[in-house]
C-alpha cells in the first residue's frame, strides 16, 4: 500500500487532481480512481503550514517561488494557520466565509493552498466559494461589483483592417458589450501597425466618450516602446505563467513586468481609477507546453501564475482555458472543470478573474459545453468573458463566446454591465434603465458612429 501522507507535495497534488489529459501525458496523474481518491484523502489531512515549508520549485532557483514566499502575509494567514487543507475547504464553504473575511484572508494564502483546496471540491463547491468573493478594479469604469457582469470586445481581423476592427466593435457595442476592454490581438507585430491600432481604438473611445479602455495585445516590450513613442496606451498586456522558466519562454521576467507596470502607471490615463493598468493572460498547460512545469500538475502551476498577477494589481486577468488544445484539456468536461478551478483560485487570491470560455476545433467540445461553462461561471461571479462576433474568432481560428452569449447571461442572472458603461448604454439608446437591449432606431446616437465607420 502506498504511503500517500509521506509523498512529496508535488506528487500528492498531481495525484489528487481531477483528470486532465496533460497531466496524464506528463506521467504525473493518478493511476486510477482509487489512486486519486486516496491521494485526496491524504491531501485533506495535510496542514497548510506544510505549503510554507516545502516549495514545489526550489526557492533559490525560481523567482516566482521567491515572490510567493517573500510576499506571504503571515498576519492574514494567522486565522487559518492551524488548518489542514480539508479544514480550509470546509471553511470556504461555511457561512463564516463572507466577502469581507475572504478579502482579508487572500494575502495569507499561497497559490498552492488555493489549488489544494480546489482539488477537494466538486463543481458546485467551486461555484459557491468563488461567488462569495468580491474583487473590484477600476480604470474608466468599475468592474467586479456585485450584480455586474462585464465583457471584452475582441474585434480581431485577419488583415488588421481598420474598418473590420471597428465594425466588430460596433457590433459588440450594439449588444451592450465592451465594458471590460476593447482588446485587439494584432496579426502584424510591427510597431507602426501596433501604434495604428492603438490610436484607432483611443480615438473611438475619446470621440464618443465611451467609459471603457482599450488594449493592443502585444508583447510587453512592444508596449514599452509604444509608450516611449507617445502612444495612448490604456492597459499593458502580457501572457504569464507560474514558473520563472515558463515566463522566460514568454520573454518576460518580474523585472520587465515591473518596468512596464511603472511606465503604464505613469501615463495616468484612467479616470475612475488609476492604479489598475495591467491585463494578464494565463491558461492551464502553458508551463507544461514549454517544459517548465517541474513535475507540477497543470492546475497548481497555473495557480502560481496568479501570484505573479496579483503582485502588479491588474485591471483584468484572463484564463484562456481551452485554447491550447486536447493535449492539455481533452474535451468539454475537462475545459469546464479547468474553468471553474482557475476562476475559483484566481478570485480567492484576490484577482479580477475573467475567462475566455473557448476551445480549438480539434478538442472534443462544442458550443453546448461552452453554454454550460458560461452559465456556471456567471453563477460563480466571473468578472467578464469574451465577446467575439458569432463566437468564432476569424483571426485566431478558435471558438469562444459571442455578444449574444453576454446578453443571455445578463438576462438569465439579472446582471448589468459596469455602472459607468451602463449609464452610457442608456444615453446611447442601447439599453433601457433595466438593462434590456433596445432595437436600433432612427436618430439613435450609435447609428451616427456606424455611419462614420462606413465612410472609412
Amino acid at each position: 500500500m502506498k504511503d500517500y501522507a509521506s509523498m512529496p507535495l508535488k506528487t500528492l497534488l498531481a495525484k489528487a487532481s481531477y483528470p486532465k489529459s496533460g497531466d496524464a501525458l506528463a506521467g504525473i496523474a493518478a493511476d486510477n480512481d482509487e489512486d486519486r481518491a486516496r491521494a485526496r484523502m491524504a491531501l485533506a489531512d495535510q496542514p497548510l503550514r506544510r505549503f510554507l515549508e516545502e516549495w514545489l520549485v526550489p526557492y533559490e532557483e525560481d523567482e516566482v517561488t521567491r515572490l510567493i514566499a517573500d510576499g506571504h502575509d503571515r498576519e492574514a494567514f494567522a486565522p487559518v494557520s492551524g488548518f489542514t487543507v480539508g479544514d480550509l475547504r470546509d471553511f470556504l464553504l461555511s457561512g463564516q466565509a463572507d466577502a469581507h473575511v475572504l478579502a482579508s484572508l487572500a494575502p495569507g494564502l499561497t497559490p498552492e493552498m488555493a489549488a489544494a483546496a480546489s482539488k477537494l471540491m466538486r463543481a458546485q463547491d467551486l461555484i459557491l466559494a468563488a461567488s462569495k468573493v468580491t474583487v473590484v478594479t477600476s480604470f474608466r469604469d468599475t468592474l467586479g461589483l456585485p450584480g455586474r457582469f462585464s465583457s471584452r470586445i475582441q474585434p480581431n481581423h485577419p488583415l488588421d483592417d481598420a474598418r473590420g476592427i471597428l465594425a466588430s466593435t460596433m457590433d459588440g457595442l450594439f449588444y451592450g458589450s465592451g465594458d471590460a476592454v476593447i482588446g485587439v490581438n494584432p496579426v502584424s507585430g510591427s510597431l507602426e501597425n501596433l501604434a495604428r491600432i492603438n490610436h484607432l481604438l483611443a480615438e473611438l473611445i475619446e470621440r464618443h466618450r465611451i467609459p471603457t479602455q482599450s488594449c493592443v495585445l502585444t508583447h510587453v516590450t512592444d508596449t514599452l516602446e509604444l509608450i516611449r513613442r507617445g502612444a495612448p496606451v490604456d492597459l499593458c498586456f502580457q501572457s504569464i505563467a507560474g514558473t520563472e522558466k515558463a515566463n522566460r519562454g514568454f520573454g518576460v521576467s518580474l523585472a520587465i513586468l515591473k518596468e512596464a507596470h511603472e511606465a503604464t502607471l505613469s501615463l495616468g490615463r484612467g479616470t475612475v481609477g488609476k492604479d489598475n493598468v495591467m491585463y494578464f493572460e494565463t491558461g492551464q498547460g502553458a508551463a507544461l507546453s514549454s517544459d517548465a512545469a517541474f513535475g507540477i500538475d497543470q492546475q497548481t502551476v497555473e495557480a502560481r501564475a496568479y501570484a505573479v498577477a496579483r503582485h502588479f494589481r491588474p485591471f483584468l486577468v484572463n484564463s484562456v482555458v481551452g485554447f491550447i488544445g486536447p493535449e492539455y484539456l481533452f474535451d468539454g468536461k475537462e475545459v469546464i472543470r479547468a474553468s471553474l478551478e482557475d476562476h475559483f483560485c484566481g478570485k480567492l487570491l484576490g484577482l479580477p478573474m475573467g475567462l475566455d470560455i473557448c476551445y480549438t476545433n480539434h478538442i472534443k467540445a462544442d458550443q453546448d459545453d461552452m453554454d454550460l461553462c458560461l452559465t456556471a461561471l456567471g453563477a460563480a461571479g466571473c468578472t467578464y468573458v469574451m465577446g467575439v462576433p458569432g463566437a468564432d474568432d476569424i483571426m485566431l481560428n478558435y471558438q469562444s463566446t459571442s455578444y449574444h452569449d453576454v446578453a443571455y447571461l445578463r438576462r438569465i442572472l439579472g446582471k448589468l454591465p459596469a455602472p459607468e458603461f451602463q449609464a452610457w448604454l442608456e444615453s446611447m439608446g442601447i439599453h433601457d434603465d433595466g438593462g434590456r437591449l433596445l432595437a436600433p432606431r432612427p436618430g439613435q446616437p450609435l447609428l451616427e458612429m456606424e455611419s462614420a465607420i462606413a465612410t472609412l
